[in-house]
Formats: C-alpha cells, sequence, structure tokens
C-alpha cells in the first residue's frame, strides 16, 4: 500500500501508473490477460479476482504442505528437507496476514524447528497466538515460565470445577462421585493438557512438576486427581512414550480398574501393595 501510494503522488500520469502496476503485480499468465476485461464487463473487481486465485492457491498449497508432512516419515528425510527449504523461502511473509496459514502450516509439519523461527513466535504475540498447538510444544520445551502460563488458567478452572460440584448444597443429589474414572477424564481441561503434552515427556514432566509444587503449597487433593486422570487419560490415548516411563502407571492403571469395577479382588489387592512396598 506505501508503494502504490507513494507511486500515485509521485508521477505525472496515474492511469498510466496504476496500468504497469497491475501488469507487474497481477497474475504473470499471458492467456489470462485478455480475459480480465471480461470480468470488468462482469462487474468483477481486480482485488476480488486476484483474492480468489489467492484463496484458491493457498488452499492448494496447504493441502500439498500436509500431503508432505505425512509422507515424510517414508521417504527417509527428504520430506525434512523439501519443508525446511520451504520455510526459509516463505517465512519472510508470515507478517502477511493472508499468507501467514501457509507458513504455519509448514511449521506444523516441521517435527524440529531452527531456534531463529521459534524466536520469532515468541517475541511476536500475534504469530504465538496463531501458531498450531504442535509448533507451540517446541516452544514450551525451552521456555517453563511460558508454558506455566498457558497450564495454569486450566489447572485453576479444573480445582473450580470440581469444587463447585463438591460443595454444590443446593443439590442434594451431589454427581461428584457418580461418574465413572473413565468418564471423568474426559473432561475438557484433563483432554485439553493432554493435547498440550502430546508424547512429550519433557513437557508431561513439567505439569507434574507444577502439579506437585501446588499441592504442596495447598494440600488439595484435587491437584493430586488431576494428575491421576491426566495419566490416565494419556493411557486412553496409548502415548507409550510417557506412561512407559511414569512409574505410577500400573498402579494409577490397577486402581482404576478396581473402581471401575466397584471392587479389589486378591490379585489387585497383591498388585496394590507390591506397587506401594516398592516405594518404601
Amino acid at each position: 500500500p506505501n508503494f502504490l501510494s507513494d507511486t500515485l503522488t509521485s508521477c505525472t500520469d496515474p492511469l498510466k501508473a496504476i496500468e504497469e502496476f497491475q501488469l507487474e503485480n497481477g497474475v504473470l499468465l499471458p492467456s489470462l490477460r485478455p480475459m480480465l476485461p471480461l470480468l470488468d464487463l462482469h462487474g468483477v473487481r481486480r482485488l476480488d479476482f486476484h483474492a480468489s486465485v489467492l484463496e484458491e492457491l493457498r488452499e492448494k498449497l496447504v493441502k500439498r504442505i500436509n500431503e508432505i508432512g505425512s509422507e515424510r516419515n517414508g521417504e527417509k528425510g527428504s520430506g525434512d528437507k523439501r519443508l525446511k527449504d520451504m520455510l526459509s523461502k516463505s517465512f519472510p511473509a508470515v507478517r502477511v496476514p493472508a499468507l501467514r496459514p501457509v507458513v504455519m502450516c509448514i511449521l506444523r509439519n516441521t517435527p524440529h524447528i531452527d531456534e531463529e523461527y521459534l524466536k520469532v513466535l515468541v517475541k511476536e504475540k500475534e504469530l504465538y497466538n496463531s501458531a498450531d498447538t504442535e509448533v507451540k510444544r517446541q516452544i514450551w520445551k525451552d521456555n517453563q515460565s511460558l508454558f506455566g502460563d498457558e497450564v495454569s488458567p486450566l489447572f485453576s478452572r479444573y480445582i473450580m470445577e470440581k469444587e463447585q460440584v463438591l460443595f454444590d448444597h443446593l443439590n442434594l443429589n451431589s454427581l461428584f462421585f457418580s461418574p465413572s474414572p473413565k468418564v471423568r477424564r474426559q473432561g475438557e481441561v484433563v483432554q485439553k493438557l493432554a493435547h498440550m503434552i502430546g508424547h512429550s515427556v519433557k513437557l508431561y514432566d513439567m505439569v507434574l512438576q507444577f502439579l506437585r509444587t501446588l499441592f504442596l503449597r495447598t494440600k488439595n487433593i484435587h491437584y493430586c486427581t488431576l494428575r491421576a486422570e491426566l495419566l490416565m487419560a494419556l493411557h486412553d490415548l496409548e502415548v507409550q512414550d510417557i506412561i512407559s516411563v511414569d512409574p505410577c502407571h500400573k498402579f494409577t492403571w490397577c486402581l482404576d480398574a478396581c473402581i471401575r469395577e466397584k471392587n479389589v479382588d486378591i490379585k489387585r489387592s497383591r498388585e496394590l501393595q507390591g506397587f506401594l512396598d516398592s516405594i518404601k
């Protein structure tokens, strides 16, 4: 806009300047040029035409980038190289709203984003907010305070919701104990935390550290419940990277089965006792 404004204010023939601008910045397709006057006759503005072309190209680009991302594992690294090449060429356009979805799509499909790009996203809030969770995970791994800012409202919301149900004196049929464990961990907060963590052991450890600190500070047992529900939510999602290294997984899984069946048989009783004995 500034370039066009400067050109129009400094030129001697505005109509010629506009025509030159259209030729230089329009779709460079010779066969298209004779068709543009036809669009003019139908009242289709050049802006609307170019916006529709941009939208169509953007959708095709995003689709192709996602295909490259899904093919990446089978191509032994060639997909990664293509994505990195595209990222280096397209990232300067990340501040252009119309082109940002393409850049964000490349970032989302890039498993290891270079630090130089992540720093820009952290520095500019608008870009950070536009980034997908897959991209933010790579930022959070090395930025514990930023990750804490993201999960803290979720912790507070979880505690508030639990206490509202538990202390609801107007409802004589309290629903606090009635839902099954599996239903409880389908709650929005638990599912959102599980999505934010993904398969990252480092982010999971950060969440456990936050919960441990909050519990020691407040003695609120709902933080312990959240820790167990989050672990079992990841169990349901079969996130082996995390559940295989959490020493509480088998104990929580066994206890979850007992609560679900409303019964603790001799076998499970011995299993639970064995877990407790192992931490002495």
